[in-house]
């Protein structure tokens, strides 16, 4: 296909599109590269070919495949193989029809969806509802870099060499820079807290807010500083005409499309993902808004960073947009826009120009100074242990690929100097390799869960309030629930955490929910919840739901359970059973999230492996026969202490079966000591026969597992320690033969499929960290 323009009317140009292949002139091979589908493909070919050939070598010093795109787009630049320059009159010598037009073309597309994307990803709720420091940090890591390099922007001025730049755009170039260096961009904080997997901590949901406040801040001042620049350097006419612009758009955003966009919600059934039409209606409209943003001299991420302000995180349209673009964003378009944007690197420029720039250098490292110290002071005022002040000045510091966008459109607009420009893309590239590495020296997110009190059942006074935590990821999760809080006729306290798996946007969010929430009322099965579990006698009861990642939901658990100075969790195992008592399937994502609370969980934790009667009698208000098997150690005594918390229902009969092995009597450790004191109490305290008990004698593994196996048949839920201590007998047969490790050896027989028994099984551990 060819395309003809013509040039005053009177040269013909010829503009093709697609070759014949290497055959067209086998003399001169390289002709296919002066059509246009060709050269982008071959461009976008070396692209990938060097970020990969890059990220292989970085990647053993764990270093994310971000600057192996910067690093891949210099090799492409001036230094070596010039990739810009030897594209550019491939195709004709027409500008408008510049080899690098069509590449360029799909950079702008990336830097746009990614924009509007990681907007959309972000909660508007967070910069305001996690208190007042991060507004303050916000705040004054914008003003105090902003104003303290203006104030020493005119110094030297005299020295400047009118052959690098006039003195008027050196000042100008020296305003880029320190608002640049005063900014921070989403997406970059994003892709920090992302890469250390820290987006759910304390530290990412404080540095997430400050960023979106400074970030409000710094296009608030761009939009005027780009108004002003046209008073100044075009007309006053046109400086109006962009303003008027300016305040037209955000009407529209904010009168029209986002009624427009509720009334999509609304008719969006729920539970349901929205229509195509309007996922796509969206991104046509965001990439219309950058078109309009540019035609009124703006930056052409202003109108996507609005549009994805307005559009509500999560299901069903934030999902949607993630599922059809993200990956084509992130995966393609992105390392495009990266290499591209570098490629206009001359490290040359630096060595040739270094005297020229050496007080941009000084007004970069001044102004990053004064940012961290403006982002650490008040986290210290707050009383944050220094280590994780330190980590947020880094993180509000931090630049990488959003910031070379802001500097190549600088670039273009010819506001700062090539060598300015590579310059700062190296700092971005450091800053993209080192921060990370840095951070994960000084910050561990785990720190957060780590317990100056014992926060278990067993540390409890005797007539003291439970604070249990119970999570739900299923409806068949409530009916479990309540039947085991209903075994206490003692007061409990009870923070109920619906956990949904997060899809639409990258910041996990955390509703209260009570009787005027909004959120309540639409979602039947959290309203079904919430009055089930109200009905519940001696009950105190929150609800919350946390939608989050599959990999991050163990930190919403203990988070919440740290807030809530709960005692136990109790969770379901992920093991389900048909009604008849067949086995039905295992959920791996629940049996992971297990797994990582029993890592990290700050106070005690059960899971709960219901087969079905267990959960049906409680309905019924039938007597339940509850067994505790005790072999030894802390996990068993936590056990214990949970079960005799249950003694006075009269529903509820208790027995205490003691595994006794022929090692015992060798036992004089502490953990031993400990465990007969608890026997000893117990024979004491309950003569009145609340609990009954029994010793079976066991020689090994296998009479362990035959013992357990009869013993299942007579109750209706037991009740067992994960981990048994020094105590434990020899179970080496038996844990070649586990299934599910995270329920401990015991744990596991009474779980297994092939039991023939209907009996539920509750797996505690004490406390870990402490």
């Amino acid at each position: 296909m060819n395309t003809t323009t013509y040039i005053d009317g009177c040269i013909p140009l010829v503009f093709n599109i697609s070759s014949n292949g290497f055959w067209e002139n086998l003399k001169s091979p390289d002709v296919i590269f002066g059509y246009s589908l060709p050269l982008i493909e071959f461009q976008i070919l070396l692209i990938f070919v060097f970020s990969v050939l890059v990220h292989m070598i970085i990647r053993c010093a764990g270093i994310s495949p971000i600057p192996s795109y910067m690093i891949a787009g210099m090799i492409l630049g001036p230094q070596l193989f010039d990739l810009r320059e030897e594209s550019s009159r491939r195709l004709s010598w027409d500008p408008v029809l510049d080899g690098n037009a069509s590449l360029k073309g799909l950079s702008l597309c990336g830097n746009i969806m990614l924009a509007f994307l990681m907007t959309v990803k972000i909660s508007r709720r967070l910069a305001f509802n996690n208190g007042s420091l991060p507004i303050v940090i916000g705040i004054f890591s914008f003003i105090v870099p902003f104003f303290g390099g203006l104030s020493f922007r005119n110094l030297y001025t005299n020295n400047i060499d009118p052959l690098y730049l006039p003195a008027k755009k050196a000042l100008a170039e020296r305003t880029v820079i320190i608002t640049t260096q005063s900014a921070i961009l989403l997406p970059t904080i994003t892709y920090f807290l992302s890469e250390l997997k820290i987006l759910n901590s304390e530290l990412g949901r404080l540095v997430l807010s400050s960023s979106l406040i400074s970030d409000i801040l710094s296009v608030t001042a761009g939009t005027l500083a780009h108004i002003a620049g046209t008073y100044k350097n075009k007309s006053p006419m046109t400086a109006y005409r962009d303003f008027i612009g300016v305040v037209v758009l955000i009407l529209i955003v904010f009168c029209i499309l986002r009624p427009a966009i509720d009334w999509i919600l609304e008719r969006t059934p729920e539970g349901k993902p929205v229509a195509d039409m309007y996922v796509h209606a969206a991104v046509v409209t965001v990439l219309a808004s950058a078109a309009y943003s540019m035609f009124f001299n703006q930056q052409y991420l202003l109108g996507p960073f609005l549009i994805g302000i307005i559009i509500p995180e999560g299901p069903p349209l934030g999902s949607a947009l993630e599922v059809k673009y993200d990956a084509l964003t992130m995966k393609v378009l992105t390392p495009i826009s990266i290499a591209f944007s570098t490629m206009r690197c001359d490290v040359m420029k630096i060595i040739y120009e270094l005297d020229d720039i050496t007080y941009n250098i000084f007004l970069t490292v001044f102004t990053g100074v004064l940012k961290m110290v403006s982002s650490m002071l008040p986290c210290l005022y707050y009383r944050i242990p220094l280590k994780e002040a330190i980590s947020a000045g880094l993180l509000l510091c931090s630049k990488s690929f959003s910031e070379i966008f802001f500097y190549e459109s600088t670039l273009d607009e010819s506001y700062i100097s090539q060598a300015t420009y590579t310059f700062l893309v190296v700092c971005a590239l450091i800053n993209s390799g080192i921060i990370p590495a840095a951070l994960a020296t000084l910050y561990d997110p785990n720190r957060k869960y780590v317990g100056y009190q014992k926060r278990n059942i067993m540390s409890l006074k005797p007539n003291s309030d439970i604070r249990i935590l119970t999570c739900l990821h299923k409806p068949e999760n409530i009916s479990v629930a309540i039947t085991f809080l209903k075994l206490f006729p003692s007061t409990i306290m009870v923070t109920v955490l619906h956990l949904v798996k997060l899809i639409g946007k990258t910041v996990p969010v955390l509703i209260t929910h009570n009787r005027k929430s909004k959120q309540l009322l639409n979602n039947s099965y959290i309203h079904t919840a919430n009055l089930a579990f109200s009905q519940l006698e001696y009950v105190t009861m929150t609800m919350f739901t946390a939608l989050t990642h599959e990999n991050l939901m163990y930190d919403e658990v203990c988070k919440l359970a740290l807030e809530q100075a709960t005692s136990m969790i109790i969770v379901p195992s992920g093991r389900k059973w048909t009604i008849d008592g067949a086995f039905e399937s295992d959920d791996e994502a629940i049996r992971r999230l297990n797994e990582l609370l029993l890592k990290n969980s700050p106070c005690s934790i059960g899971i709960l492996v219901d087969r079905g009667q267990f959960s049906r009698r409680g309905t019924r208000k039938s007597n339940i026969e509850v067994g505790v098997i005790f072999i030894g150690g802390k996990d068993d005594r936590e056990a214990l202490s949970l079960v005799k918390r249950m003694k006075h229902n009269p529903r509820i009969k208790i027995t205490l079966i003691r595994i006794v092995s022929d090692r015992e009597t060798e036992m004089t450790n502490w953990e031993y000591i400990l465990d007969h004191e608890v026997l000893e109490d117990l024979r004491k305290t309950e003569a009145t026969n609340c609990i009954a008990y029994t010793e079976r004698f066991v020689n090994g593994g296998p009479e362990v597992a035959t013992t357990i196996r009869l013993l299942s048949k007579d109750f209706d839920l037991m009740v067992v320690g994960r981990d048994h201590g020094m105590a434990t007998p020899d179970f080496s047969g038996l844990k070649e033969w586990i299934e599910l490790p995270e329920l401990g050896v015991i744990g596991d027989l009474l779980a297994a499929t092939d039991l023939n028994s209907r009996v539920s099984v509750l797996v505690v551990q004490q406390q870990q960290q402490t």
